[in-house]
């Protein structure tokens, strides 16, 4: 066996072990630059249903279903499954919540920030440059708050508690201290692409351009104390 199918079977049974990878580590590096490595490691997630999740904002790379396993997997009991996890329906519900919070406004900085550097790099590989990712743009939300704003809609004080338990557990979020912070999957597990118009142009698009506005008065106001201070 060649040390391509080795490196293959030692990167599929760490994600399949782990549940994901840092973007950072050597197989995640390789499994992102090197075609014929990706397609052999694709081959043989494509044998067993799976294929591998990735996308150039998110900190990390895990598996998912294939399209084509989706329907045997999700479907077999007649209802269709939000997941494979058994998540609850109120747990889904702010799985969304927690997603739109988290994940839309850090991807506006991404791409902010991405078409800024290639605005100012003003050459011709600034399409190629890393998408910044990381603690400079990724966000945050206060327990205290998201109870504030969701608690009734997403079952009360204690729901939300165990759902967030159940979240975390998954890697969904981390949770420290009252803050809500992005997990290695939040940013994988749900399809930017398909999510995130039915947000912004559906039900939750108030509730959420509130609370996102709310939080830039807050931190307008706090900016302007310090400069004052």
């Amino acid at each position: 066996m060649s040390e391509q199918h080795d490196e293959a079977q030692t990167l599929i049974a760490r994600l399949i072990a782990e549940r994901w990878m840092p973007r950072g580590e050597a197989l995640a590096r390789r499994v992102l630059v090197d075609e014929a490595f990706r397609e052999e490691v694709e081959q043989r997630l494509a044998a067993c249903g799976l294929r591998l999740l990735d996308n150039p904002y998110a900190t990390h790379i895990a598996l998912g279903l294939a399209s084509a396993a989706e329907e045997p997997v999700l479907g077999r009991s007649g209802q269709w499954l939000a997941s494979n996890l058994n998540l609850p329906r109120d747990c889904i519900a702010l799985l969304v919540v927690l997603w739109a919070l988290l994940i839309l406004p850090k991807r506006e900085r991404q791409v902010a920030r991405r078409d800024n550097s290639e605005i100012q790099q003003n050459d011709l590989f600034g399409a190629d440059k890393p998408i910044p990712k990381g603690a400079e743009v990724e966000g945050s939300v206060q327990e205290t708050a998201l109870l504030a704003d969701f608690g009734r809609q997403l079952g009360g004080k204690m729901r939300v508690n165990v759902n967030l338990g159940l979240l975390s557990r998954y890697g969904f979020i981390e949770r420290y201290a009252g803050v809500i912070r992005e997990g290695p999957l939040l940013d994988l597990a749900l399809d930017h692409g398909v999510l995130a118009p039915r947000i912004l142009d559906g039900a939750l698009a108030e509730l959420l351009a509130a609370r996102l506005a709310e939080k830039a008065a807050a931190t307008a106001a706090a900016a302007a104390a310090e400069t004052k201070a």
